[in-house]
């Protein structure tokens, strides 16, 4: 066999094991998608529409309720959390996830992350490495970088309610969570939202302003809402990483579908080239087989 033909023969084999690992990485981020979707779908509704209710009723009770979760304060410290993959062969969802966060840190972070108040929570080893190697000024917290593990109520609820407590210690004075918010198996949009204090509802005109809804609280308002806002928080925590999770999957199997079918396009043309130049080295050994024949009959 020449060199040529076992040079496209040993690419074709190589070839071969890429797609035969693509194509089962691809079916199994199907699988862990699937449980992943249910999820968030389950969960985005009710968490959404919790928060909006929480930003309307501390939009309409500001000053009446003693809740620090709500307190629009001085800004002299800040937190980002960045919430990526442990793992990458996911495309670009890692890369646009981190293009989020920065473009938060050189925007409304930037002064901040200049003068040293700036802290950023990594979860996902991929934003962790990241965020080390290229923002030496910021704090780096690497506590719930494997928080993926454990993606259940209480787990999740462990970290927000860390991130409560110190708001509310005044550890913090801003918190903001940058991940990635699932649509579908191919589209998934990174997105930062903030976390701490609740956000209130924007105003949009002066005789809106001025008006304020009149809601009933039983039991006692501070009571209730002493229990109401915390849990709110934690559902909607959850939600930023179950957003990311689902999405991470959906990335993936869309990125080993991709790799698959570019494999197998590449097997195609090498096994046309593998073809020709078997065809040529048939053609050159006749071609020598004749010539000789008729140099002994001359």
């Amino acid at each position: 066999m020449s060199g040529k033909l076992k040079e496209v023969r040993e690419r074709i084999t190589s070839i071969n094991s890429t797609q035969q690992i693509t194509s089962a990485m691809k079916m199994v981020s199907a699988s862990k998608l699937k449980k992943a979707q249910d999820a968030i779908v389950r969960l985005r509704p009710y968490a959404i529409r919790l928060n909006k209710m929480l930003m309307n009723i501390l939009s309409n009770i500001e000053g009446d309720v003693n809740s620090k979760l709500g307190e629009q304060r001085e800004i002299k410290r800040a937190l980002l959390v960045v919430v990526t993959s442990n793992r990458g062969l996911c495309g670009a969802f890692n890369a646009n996830i981190i293009k989020k966060a920065e473009l938060e840190l050189h925007k409304d972070l930037s002064e901040y992350l200049a003068n040293g108040n700036l802290s950023i929570l990594c979860i996902g080893k991929k934003g962790l490495e990241y965020f080390q190697n290229h923002y030496p000024k910021a704090n780096i917290i690497k506590t719930y970088v494997n928080a993926f593990e454990h993606l259940d109520f209480d787990s999740t609820s462990a970290i927000s309610g860390e991130l409560m407590k110190e708001f509310e210690g005044g550890k913090y004075d801003l918190v903001k969570v940058s991940f990635a918010r699932f649509k579908n198996a191919a589209l998934q949009y990174p997105e930062t939202e903030q976390f701490l204090p609740v956000p209130k509802v924007a105003v949009k005109n002066e005789k809106a302003k001025n008006y304020k809804a009149n809601y009933l609280f039983e039991p006692q308002k501070d009571e209730l809402l002493n229990t109401l806002i915390p849990s709110i928080m934690h559902t909607t925590f959850q939600r930023y990483l179950l957003d990311t999770n689902a999405s991470e999957h959906g990335a993936r199997m869309t990125a080993m579908e991709n790799a698959t079918e570019n494999a197998n396009e590449l097997l195609v043309e090498l096994k046309l080239e593998f073809n020709k130049a078997r065809q040529e080295a048939i053609t050159k050994e006749l071609l020598e087989i004749i010539s000789g024949a008729s140099a002994l009959t001359a």
